[in-house]
């Protein structure tokens, strides 16, 4: 019997739009993503850079865009939240615990607290029994130590947890540590159908 849930937040309850960020950037003259700034992403990601850092790393691959004009292209990705993602998941909060963690970035959790308001994220974050997010503790995902680290925070039962997310290998990791997995698929699946495959 599963009586824990843990949930991605991308593509999971806020929609993202992947390629929307890759094309802004192309405006801004970047052609590739490169090691160089994939490492800048993972460094941002787990809080081991300041976003000024953040985007000065990027400045130095796009010399002439703005701060500004950066940190909106790396929000292109951030879509809507439907609000019946949100009611389902406060009803699934009544029966189960339930834990959100997810690989994200001052710069995009900052943003989508501003556009959704105190009164809506707060609503989210209370469903959950506590929020991790990759820059504040310092892993991320599919790193073995991030779901170890919450099976010993709060003495989880993998096997009477469910795990999803819509990234194979994040599902592959905690699979290999016993849980059950949902591995989502965006576009076909939605978080609300999560009862049946319980």
């Amino acid at each position: 019997m599963i009586n824990t849930i843990i949930f991605d937040f991308g593509d999971i309850f806020i929609n993202l739009d992947k390629q929307a960020t890759v094309s802004e950037f192309k405006k801004l003259g970047i052609t590739e993503w490169s090691t160089e700034m994939h490492d800048l992403n993972m460094q941002f990601e787990t809080g081991k850079i300041s976003r000024e850092n953040f985007i000065k790393g990027l400045q130095k691959n796009i010399p002439n865009a703005s701060g500004d004009e950066i940190i909106k292209a790396w929000n292109a990705i951030l879509l809507d939240f439907p609000l019946y993602r949100l009611e389902f998941l406060q009803l699934l909060s009544n029966n189960y615990r339930l834990f959100l963690l997810s690989n994200t970035d001052a710069i995009h959790i900052d943003t989508f607290e501003q556009r959704n308001g105190i009164s809506f994220y707060s609503d989210f974050y209370q469903c959950f029994e506590k929020v991790y997010f990759s820059f504040e503790i310092g892993l991320r995902k599919p790193d073995l130590e991030i779901y170890k680290h919450l099976i010993s925070n709060h003495e989880l039962d993998p096997k009477r947890t469910l795990f999803v997310d819509d990234k194979k290998e994040n599902t592959d990791a905690a699979l290999s540590l016993g849980f059950q997995v949902w591995n989502l698929q965006v576009g076909q699946e939605d978080v609300v159908e999560l009862l049946k495959k319980i």
